[in-house]
């Protein structure tokens, strides 16, 4: 069994910054990909940002130069530093890992966690 925790999730004023964390645990091998996608209500879940094990990211174009994903392999924790924030980064923030077990390799979501820009 494999669960995501995130954690960091709150109410910012634009221009302001915010980190969010993402804790895997459980039957854990390796975690492979890692990154962040976001969701509005009405619209589909978009990426944001990820990361591979040895530390290539991706961004979507919307958070290049403001967001900032990095990881700490020996935690299984991933981060997303995000800077300049806008109204329209409101969301929910969803972690997800591409994780191997003993028996295989998967994808798996976190909980979600409210990101509110508005002044």
């Amino acid at each position: 069994q494999v669960q995501l925790v995130e954690s960091g999730g709150g109410l910012v004023q634009p221009g302001g910054s915010l980190r969010l964390s993402c804790a895997a645990s459980g039957s854990i091998v390796s975690i492979l990909t890692m990154g962040w996608h976001r969701q509005v209500p009405g619209k589909e879940r978009e990426l944001v940002a990820t990361i591979t094990r040895d530390g290539s990211t991706n961004y979507a174009s919307s958070v290049k130069g403001r967001f900032i994903i990095s990881r700490d392999n020996a935690k299984n924790t991933v981060y997303l530093q995000m800077n300049s924030l806008k109204p329209e980064d409101t969301a929910v923030y969803y972690c997800k890992a591409k994780i191997l077990t003993t028996r295989t390799v998967n994808d798996y979501w976190g909980q979600g966690t409210q990101v509110t820009v508005s002044s």
